[in-house]
């Protein structure tokens, strides 16, 4: 029986940890930066919406992280710390592709 009830928590685990939101922490500039045509500039920031709505996901009360809350707080701390990092580089890159069209004169 302990057997089985190792491995039902190593489930519940692996399901709570797996379950947390992970939103992507963009560069702020890269290399290619000034290469980028119009249309990659406007994919790019179409791209970051949905880095910040991923994101926003991780600050919300959602039922992953009640349930990463219950079962395995530390989750949620870094749950909520990575998603302020990905919100904080969202709009940093951002501020460049926004600044990098204007000088480019893009119309979108």
């Amino acid at each position: 029986m302990s057997s089985f009830r190792t491995l039902c928590a190593l489930c519940v685990l692996t399901f709570t940890v797996s379950a947390c939101v992970s939103p992507d922490v963009v560069l702020t500039n890269t290399v290619e930066d000034g290469d980028l045509s119009c249309d990659q500039i406007q994919l790019q920031l179409q791209q970051l919406d949905q880095i910040r709505t991923e994101a926003a996901k991780g600050q919300t009360v959602s039922g992953a992280n009640v349930a990463a809350a219950l079962l395995f707080w530390p989750a949620v701390i870094g749950n909520y710390a990575n998603a302020k990092e990905a919100l904080e580089a969202a709009e940093k890159r951002n501020v460049v592709l926004v600044n990098l069209a204007e000088k480019k004169r893009c119309k979108f």
